[in-house]
């Protein structure tokens, strides 16, 4: 998934949980990189404190918005609130009931609303357009979850060209969720978006695709193909074949990506595994927190010492 980001240059397998000096220098780093949440050791260290010292750390802001918390607590509640209503109370309380309490909880995840903005869009679109002699690819669907199933599958449309331009229609959450069901997608459109952009296969994202591939559509955007996966197609709201046009004019294609991972079965996993993910977050919780006041004691202490000095 890592080496799919298109910011990503090269991968360091099974590389130490705390970066050292050392680390750095063997792969030729200048600095490392962090957000601006907290990572402890065993036995509560700042797992970045050397790097740190010696000035050879940077930090980022986290998106505001998204979690890893916030995405289970999606997948087990249930509940369509959170693409549905994103502004309601009643999301607010159900993720704070799975967030907060008995359950444990980071002080850096808690949950908040994504907001999107033109900005982040821009940061993440590659901005280019097709050149003459592209291949222009459509593919369509939820891309809920974005997982290395559909990085494969983006991986073997794009080599089905030598100069493919691959346009990712994601459609609407009220109609993903009518033909999937249950509370998906678990990622709202606006998520969605950014996770498919991110992708080193991707050229352009078409934000609420229709769920029918159009003629209008294919003439738009001047598609070659069409590709969908070995997944099952679900019919449109009339019951209508969503491919009829493409399948007509012999341009779909299916593709194989020999991956069988779908959003589904990680959301079994995730279900599957929730109470060794409560107990995680419940010793995750305590160590953050002793942190938090092991700085608010030193803040207080040093405050004291200048009140101290100036006296």
């Amino acid at each position: 998934m890592v080496r799919a980001i298109k910011w990503v240059d090269e991968i360091v397998e099974g590389a130490p949980y705390v970066t050292t000096l050392e680390t750095l220098d063997k792969y030729c780093c200048d600095f490392c990189v962090h957000g601006d949440d907290i990572t402890l050791t065993v036995d509560g260290k700042d797992t970045y404190e050397e790097v740190k010292q010696s000035g050879r750390y940077r930090e980022c802001k986290r998106t505001q918005g998204v979690s890893t918390t916030d995405l289970v607590g999606r997948m087990l509640l249930m509940t369509k609130a959170h693409h549905s209503n994103m502004g309601s109370s009643d999301y607010q309380q159900h993720t704070d009931n799975f967030g907060r309490g008995p359950k444990g909880h980071s002080p850096w995840t808690g949950v908040s609303q994504f907001l999107q903005t033109s900005q982040k869009i821009i940061q993440f679109a590659s901005g280019q357009e097709p050149q003459p002699g592209d291949t222009i690819i459509y593919v369509a669907g939820a891309f809920d979850l974005f997982h290395i199933g559909h990085v494969d599958f983006l991986d073997a449309v794009s080599q089905l060209s030598e100069k493919p331009y691959v346009i990712v229609g994601l459609h609407f959450d009220q109609e993903v969720n009518r033909y999937k069901g249950k509370n998906y997608p678990i990622m709202n459109i606006h998520e969605r978006t950014l996770s498919v952009l991110a992708c080193r296969y991707v050229s352009e994202v078409v934000i609420g695709a229709p769920y029918a591939v159009t003629k209008d559509l294919l003439d738009h955007f001047k598609v070659d193909l069409v590709c969908h996966g070995k997944t099952e197609v679900f019919l449109d709201r009339d019951g209508s074949d969503p491919y009829a046009v493409p399948r007509k004019m012999g341009i779909l294609r299916t593709v194989d990506s020999g991956n069988s991972l779908t959003t589904d079965n990680i959301v079994q996993r995730i279900i599957k595994n929730r109470l060794l993910f409560e107990a995680r977050n419940q010793k995750k919780e305590a160590k953050e927190i002793a942190v938090i006041q092991a700085m608010k004691r030193q803040e207080e202490e040093n405050a004291k010492e200048r009140a101290q000095a100036v006296l």
